[in-house]
């Protein structure tokens, strides 16, 4: 190991994020940050919601096309699918309510 950079760590030890660099890859270390609402992200936690309450995948899929992800794109996938379960969802709800009134 390095003896710079066990150094560096032990000054900077106070209960936050060890950044360490790569010479070779500048962007190691931006996305060491676990994930918010329990580590899976905004967008699958949305989407598990979603199948109890239908309009936090509306919510989601509003993050998705306004381009929300762009601060970290691990959250990409998860409202993508929030935007498809929507879409599946307002899809089924029309043609019920077709179905009713017929």
């Amino acid at each position: 190991m390095h003896t710079d950079l066990l150094q560096d760590a032990k000054e900077h030890s106070s209960n936050s994020y060890v950044h360490l660099k790569d010479a070779e890859n500048t962007q190691l270390g931006i996305f060491d940050r676990p994930l918010p609402c329990c580590g899976c992200g905004i967008g699958w936690f949305s989407f598990l919601l979603g199948f109890v309450f239908p309009f936090m995948w509306y919510y989601a899929t509003i993050l998705y096309f306004g381009n929300y992800y762009q601060k970290d794109p691990r959250e990409r996938a998860g409202l993508a699918a929030n935007a498809i379960a929507a879409l599946i969802f307002t899809v089924a709800a029309l043609i019920a309510v077709a179905v009713v009134v017929l």
